[in-house]
Order: C-alpha cells, then structure tokens, then sequence
C-alpha cells in the first residue's frame, strides 16, 4: 500500500494554499490518494501529525471509518465531500477536521506526516474529541498496513 498526493512529492514543500490562514494559506485539505490496501481490510484512517520537537506531535488532521474502497481523498475534502460513512475527529487547533500546517515563525521547516492504516475493523469506536494517543490505542490490533507521505512547510 502506498500513499501520494498530487500537491507534493514525499519530502517536498506542502504549497500555501493547504496552510492555515494565519501561515499565508487558505486551510485547504491536501488531495490525498492511496493504491488497494491489503485483503482483508475493512476499514481505512488516517493521521497528518507535526513530530518536529517544537509541536510536540501537533494533530493536524484525524479520520476514522474511511470506507475500505475508497481510494482517494479530492482537496478540500475535509468538512466538505468525505466518503461517506468517514469520521473527522477533532484536531490540535480544537477545530473538526483538516488544521493546515502553521510552525511558529523561525522554527524552521517542520515535516508533516500523513500515515493512512488498512484496518481490519469496519468502524473504529473512538470519541471525536480524542487525542493523538487515544486515537493510536484504538487502533492497536487492528492495523494490516501502513503507508506514509511526509511533506514540508516554515516560515
């Protein structure tokens, strides 16, 4: 299983338009799309995490319950045309899905990990408000595959 987007290679810059606003963007979710996942898989979620020392495993993006057929996640997806049946869960910024990259000013170019996980469960019983911890206990036993695309932005 592999993870790509369209707006950036795996290492390269995230553009401006997928960064909040506070960061010159416009908080547009990053067009994801990913090859068939493992057979078996029941489910799919998936995790956009800042590990840079400064944010702490910042949580930009969580969501549970993807179908197992879906393939890909058009930009600005978040809050708008998910696949149904999928759950955004609430990000760092205390906000309902997508929360663009915005590092402190100075802190230099901080990596943003998108991890999808094949499941082997059709739904994921997590409450909306749970943090990144929470949201990697509930996933524990159930994970088939992952894939990882990591993209960059500072400022």
């Amino acid at each position: 299983m592999q993870i790509t987007s369209s707006a950036f290679q795996d290492g390269g810059k995230i553009p401006l338009q997928f960064v909040m606003p506070g960061a010159g963007g416009k908080n547009v979710s990053v067009p994801l799309s990913w090859s068939t996942p493992p057979a078996g898989t029941k489910s799919l979620a998936l995790a956009m995490v800042d590990p840079h020392p400064v944010a702490h495993n910042w949580v930009h993006w969580l969501v549970i319950d993807l179908p197992q057929d879906a393939a890909s996640l058009p930009q600005g997806a978040s809050g708008r045309s998910m696949p149904q049946g999928a759950v955004e869960l609430k990000n760092s910024f205390g906000k309902v899905g997508y929360g663009g990259p915005q590092p402190p000013p100075g802190s230099g170019d901080h990596p943003y990990v998108f991890t999808l996980y094949a499941l082997s469960v059709p739904k994921v019983e997590v409450s909306q408000n749970t943090n990144l911890a929470g949201f990697k206990q509930a996933l524990e036993g159930k994970i088939l595959a992952t894939a990882t695309i990591t993209g960059y932005f500072g400022r």
